[in-house]
């Protein structure tokens, strides 16, 4: 099966009532949109003629660059990755800051907890959460493939680099690293359910090198090294900058001179990554 139909099967299959609170790639329509340059180029063909259509599409589009597309192509997908990566971070945060919360709504929760037991809903969640980013990460690299493939260019590649320095770059996303964690300490949920998350999240701690890996559905692998950059030891109560880089939060209120009780929240404006110098929050 292709990725498009396994993607389209994604969107319409069990989940599609989660998905629907959500955006998501528009893999079909802006594969369309690189059929049409095709076309307009006189090459469009099925996919096993592409190969010998590449010297001519090499010819036609020798300034690695195609006004029809660039237009409609990347301004809709910069949106799209956008929209989920902010879809992607705001549920993630609302579902650690019922998990995590102090105080009266502590209490609160914990009282709830009495009368409903949610902690299956929540770790189905998550997993729903993983499949979102993954499946639309995927979706983002083929068809970015695809666009160099077209137009014999290397706009695609240098496109997720504009993604990263946006910190929309989802696989990249420290929320997924979060996610990820907080799934990983559902070892309370049933059987099934805990089948699914060895499946797909795993964390190593007996290396040397602590890390986390996410299995991803296309056979590849993710891996986050769980070493602190300033202590040099394993990541504890992480904080995870706006560049992505991650620190103990002792390590980066440290290195934003101010005290752990303040929080990151205190720190100068001004303040940077301790590894990439950017300015981050």
């Amino acid at each position: 099966m292709k990725f498009g139909e396994t993607f389209m099967e994604y969107l319409h299959g069990e989940q599609e009532s989660f998905l629907d609170k959500f955006s998501h790639v528009e893999y079909k329509r802006l594969k369309k949109v690189l059929k049409t340059c095709r076309s307009l180029h006189g090459a469009y063909g099925a996919d096993e003629q592409e190969d010998e259509n590449s010297d001519a599409l090499s010819r036609l589009c020798r300034y690695e660059s195609c006004p029809l597309c660039d237009k409609i192509f990347f301004s809709e997908l910069m949106k799209e990755a956008s929209d989920i990566s902010g879809c992607f971070s705001s549920r993630v945060r609302h579902l650690l800051h019922l998990h995590i919360a102090t105080g009266m709504q502590r209490y609160v929760l914990l009282l709830r907890q009495c009368f409903k037991n949610d902690r299956q809903t929540i770790a189905e969640e998550c997993r729903m959460l993983i499949d979102y980013v993954t499946m639309n990460a995927i979706a983002i690299r083929k068809i970015l493939k695809k666009y160099d493939k077209v137009h014999s260019s290397v706009n695609g590649r240098d496109f997720k680099r504009k993604m990263q320095a946006k910190h929309i770059e989802l696989l990249q996303s420290p929320w997924l690293i979060e996610l990820g964690a907080f799934y990983l300490n559902f070892n309370e949920s049933d059987e099934e359910e805990s089948c699914k998350i060895s499946c797909q999240f795993s964390c190593d701690l007996s290396t040397t090198e602590p890390v986390m890996t996410l299995r991803l559905p296309d056979s590849m692998k993710l891996e986050c090294n769980l070493t602190c950059s300033i202590c040099l030891d394993t990541l504890f109560n992480p904080h995870a900058l706006s560049c992505g880089h991650l620190f103990c939060k002792s390590c980066a209120c440290s290195a934003a001179s101010v005290m752990i009780f303040q929080g990151l929240k205190a720190a100068s404006p001004e303040s940077k990554c301790p590894i990439c110098r950017e300015v981050s929050s």
